[in-house]
């Protein structure tokens, strides 16, 4: 047997919404250079760690997502997997010659624009660190996550709400407030590419600085002028249940919604639980779409 005889760890790796998304330009490197603020968010996948004497990394995936409009994806375990990824990474970096046994129970819709591979990328790290005692602080570990995608470092540094620039790697976290949301998943997704490539610099002139100068003040109304996403309308014209979607939210009386990321979930964000739960109840009764209540996490 190759697992060693230690306690496992058991990690959230949570979802995120983009608050706010502005393209400012596509750069020489083929990503584009963006401005937006993230919030992760009580949904979440659950992560089991533990080490191996050899230096093997043994991913398992249990699926606990039940959805109404359509069958989970099938999750690849092998290297391609963004988790098995980033614990060769860490292996790779470090000089580290252990490896772990890993089991993912996913609950965070593919697709979407919530983050969950990159969550259970960013959580398997700063898991990882801990169980092998590799003794890297947050910022380390979010540089190391930006070698594999652009949302990891929010996840790897343990981020519950930032303003992230660049292609999303560079980070300016925030104290975040308690915010209720209703989130809204359609049967078919979105390619995160195919969004990008349909889009076109943001036009609005809202930056993510002045989202997290109104999430800081009491009142809510603010931020109906100021959420923005510039990949709303690429992905409503990609994907029509999208543009329904939004279509039937903008008619509830949400403070504000949209699109999160490059989609294909949209939210609303909510006055108090109370109104969170009385309108997924109404979208529930009027939708074959999946309806998620979710609050911030701080």
């Amino acid at each position: 047997m190759s697992i060693v005889s230690e306690p496992e760890l058991v990690l959230h790796a949570p979802a995120k919404l983009n608050l706010f998304l502005k393209i400012l330009g596509k750069r020489a490197d083929g990503y584009h250079e963006i401005d937006t603020v993230m919030q992760s968010l009580n949904l979440y996948d659950t992560l089991h760690l533990r080490p191996r004497k050899d230096d093997q990394i043994c991913l398992r995936v249990v699926q606990t997502l039940r959805l109404r409009g359509s069958m989970p994806d099938r999750i690849p375990t092998g290297e391609e997997n963004l988790v098995v990824k980033a614990a060769r990474l860490l292996q790779q970096v470090c000089g580290f010659r252990q490896g772990a046994e890993i089991t993912l129970h996913k609950r965070i819709p593919s697709q979407a624009g919530l983050g969950g591979g990159s969550a259970d990328a960013g959580m398997t790290m700063r898991g990882l660190n801990q169980l092998w005692k590799l003794g890297l602080n947050s910022t380390e570990l979010a540089r190391l996550g930006a070698q594999l995608g652009s949302d990891i470092p929010f996840f790897a540094a343990g981020c519950g709400l930032a303003r992230c620039q660049g292609r999303g790697e560079a980070l300016s976290p925030s104290l975040g407030r308690p915010l209720h949301f209703v989130v809204v998943k359609p049967a078919t997704g979105l390619s995160t590419a195919a969004v990008y490539a349909n889009s076109t610099a943001s036009p609005f002139f809202q930056s993510g600085k002045d989202v997290l100068t109104a999430l800081q003040r009491p009142a809510l109304f603010e931020l109906e002028s100021l959420l923005r996403n510039g990949l709303q309308e690429s992905a409503r014209q990609l994907n029509p249940r999208v543009d329904r979607l939004l279509e039937l939210m903008q008619k509830q009386p949400f403070v504000c919604s949209m699109l999160s990321g490059s989609g294909s979930a949209c939210f609303g964000i909510c006055r108090s639980r109370g109104q969170a739960l009385h309108l997924a109840r109404r979208l529930r009764g009027i939708t074959t779409e999946d309806v998620f209540v979710a609050r911030s996490r701080l």
